[in-house]
């Protein structure tokens, strides 16, 4: 039999907002699989939030560079929020967001960097800085962008500092229009990212395998209300189509930026932009980083709820 532990109990309620006991039954069901407990609470309807990510727990900064067509993105985690308010940490980020874009993205490699002003890398100058400042620090990952002819927008929310916050987005746009149009709906659109984070630009740039997921989930959620196949085979594509697509694929969000009429799709918003601007824009590259997103961070009388609510003692 499998043992259904406190910590998994808690990280399924952290990732779907449904109840402990609800939680338990789920991993008892699906043999401590968190995936598929967590289809196995959808298809219950007892899931609060599908997508959702796990609790954002991990502090530190989120640093974002971006200029003309090229543009860089890191995470730099500490332990507490007080370390990340602090001018040398801030410091710290900003300089290896500068960096960032000479990686490619490649993590170990931005690691692997002459750090400025010293005689070793970037991972060397960390792990000073963990003994400076006395708390745990880690670059946690990377990414770079670039485009030929256009632009790469940038947007950072909750801002702490210039480049520097809790939330950062990079859109990258291909396009022969001016710098100064495109720079102005990059950071509309990347403010949408920001509030919409959706999970890829287009439908067909979905993964397969997360798609074949929710339609298993309204798959079984049609059976249950008795329909027909062939009606339930229509009513599961719509859903996705209507449903699905529309809150995770960025052009078929609804716009969130300024100009939007709170109608109007971010395809069509693009479209209205392509006429001002007078040339084709093209959105070939999106990233959206929130800090912490993933990392669960132990709560001490939480986990002593779950415990009990799983039978440990």
């Amino acid at each position: 039999m499998t043992t259904i532990t406190a910590s998994l109990v808690k990280e399924l309620r952290d990732k779907t907002g449904a109840g402990m006991m609800d939680c338990k039954t789920a991993l008892t069901e699906v043999k401590g699989d968190i995936e598929s407990a967590i289809d196995w609470l959808r298809k219950k309807g007892l899931s609060k939030a599908a997508n959702k990510a796990g609790r954002v727990a991990a502090e530190g900064l989120i640093g974002v560079a971006a200029k003309d067509q090229a543009g860089a993105m890191v995470e730099v985690n500490s332990e507490t929020d007080f370390v990340a308010r602090n001018e040398q940490f801030q410091d710290t980020v900003r300089t290896i967001t500068t960096l960032a874009h000479k990686a490619g993205g490649n993590l170990e490699k931005l690691l692997a960097l002459p750090y400025p002003g010293t005689s070793g890398a970037v991972a060397d100058h960390v792990k000073a800085m963990v003994a400076t400042i006395g708390e745990n620090m880690s670059v946690r990952r990377t990414i770079a962008m670039s485009v030929g002819e256009g632009h790469v927008a940038s947007y950072v929310h909750n801002k702490a500092a210039d480049g520097l916050g809790k939330i950062g987005v990079l859109v990258a746009l291909e396009s022969t229009a001016n710098q100064a149009a495109l720079a102005n709906f990059g950071r509309q659109l990347a403010m949408h990212v920001a509030a919409a984070a959706p999970a890829a630009v287009t439908a067909e740039d979905l993964d397969p395998a997360l798609i074949e997921r929710e339609r298993a989930v309204y798959r079984e959620q049609a059976k249950a209300s008795g329909k027909s196949a062939d009606i339930a085979a229509k009513m599961v594509e719509g859903r996705l189509r209507k449903e699905f697509y529309q809150q995770v694929v960025l052009m078929e969000q609804t716009f969130l930026g300024a100009g939007g009429d709170g109608k109007a799709t971010v395809a069509q918003v693009l479209k209205a932009a392509e006429t001002s601007a007078g040339a084709p824009i093209k959105v070939t590259k999106f990233a959206r980083y929130a800090l912490g997103e993933g990392i669960d961070k132990k709560d001490g009388d939480f986990a002593a709820e779950v415990a009990r609510a799983a039978g440990h003692r």
